[in-house]
């Protein structure tokens, strides 16, 4: 494994989470953690951003467990490249609980993408802003390579600022499969709710045209701990859209953060915080992942 002296190592995620100050729904589902294992680091790309702690199965479930989530799906980080082995790993150990979404380049064969799909694997992640985590050439690439996921009922997610997307209904109009966006968009929210491409991205969002994860809500603050209230403005938009088309996730156990660890239990708070009642809680929570993870 390379470890350049310049790749920053990341601090773990906090261990006493709190109980969420909400009654969680039956099958409540986290739709984006990721797993870093002991004995993993010779999977490490040399060309990653960060360097992350070790952070297990075992410890997730600890933290899942407080919060009251019996559902998750296991995304692939960037800091491992195409190297999908600890996440299959993972979600074929836990079939009826997990669901996989792998990173993978246009060589994958199709005997490859079988076995993903026999491990719970649901999709592919193409991350255009961390180092390691683009692995098309460019996201034209990508559009084509949806074709051959399409019959497997998969989806793509993208990590991408969606307000620096000129013309997302052509984007999204490539796509073969459905698209869902991390991070709320991130957006940054510095930039805000009216800029224009953020205003286009709510637009599409509004049609029903792509999926949003409640997701990484430290990652586009300007704020260094939760509850992140700036957040509020885009979060309130995107409840206004479009409840049927979002989802929550942790982000556990939050890599290349440099401010204050976040506890998952505040993490999940914001819902609430945001303005999700009980009944639209129940949507992200529970109905919109089962319809677009097949749980």
């Amino acid at each position: 494994m390379t470890t350049p002296n310049n790749i920053p190592f990341c601090a773990g995620p906090v261990l006493d989470t709190h109980a969420p100050k909400f009654e969680m729904p039956e099958n409540a589902c986290d739709t984006h953690f990721h797993l870093f294992p002991a004995g993993n680091e010779h999977a490490l790309t040399p060309r990653r951003s960060y360097t992350p702690p070790v952070a297990d199965m075992d410890m997730y479930n600890t933290m899942s467990e407080r919060l009251g989530l019996s559902r998750g799906v296991l995304i692939q980080p960037s800091v491992y490249a195409e190297d999908n082995t600890a996440l299959v790993a993972a979600t074929a150990a836990a079939p009826d609980r997990l669901r996989g979404v792998v990173t993978v380049t246009s060589a994958v064969t199709d005997t490859e993408i079988e076995k993903f799909h026999a491990a719970g694997v649901r999709g592919i992640r193409v991350n255009i802003v961390d180092s390691g985590g683009m692995p098309f050439r460019d996201l034209e690439e990508a559009w084509d390579f949806t074709s051959r996921i399409a019959g497997l009922g998969w989806h793509i997610e993208l990590l991408a600022h969606v307000e620096q997307i000129e013309d997302i209904d052509a984007a999204l109009s490539r796509s073969k499969v459905p698209v869902i966006f991390g991070h709320l968009g991130y957006t940054k929210t510095s930039i805000g709710v009216a800029n224009p491409g953020y205003q286009r991205f709510l637009g599409v969002v509004k049609e029903g045209r792509c999926w949003v994860k409640l997701t990484g809500a430290y990652r586009i603050s300007d704020r260094d701990a939760t509850p992140y209230d700036d957040v509020m403005p885009m979060a309130a938009a995107l409840l206004a859209a479009n409840p049927d088309r979002l989802v929550w996730g942790s982000d556990w156990p939050h890599p290349r953060h440099p401010g204050v660890m976040p506890n998952d239990g505040a993490l999940l708070d914001q819902l609430a915080d945001w303005g999700a009642d009980a009944d639209i809680r129940q949507k992200i929570l529970v109905f919109n992942p089962e319809r677009f993870y097949g749980f």
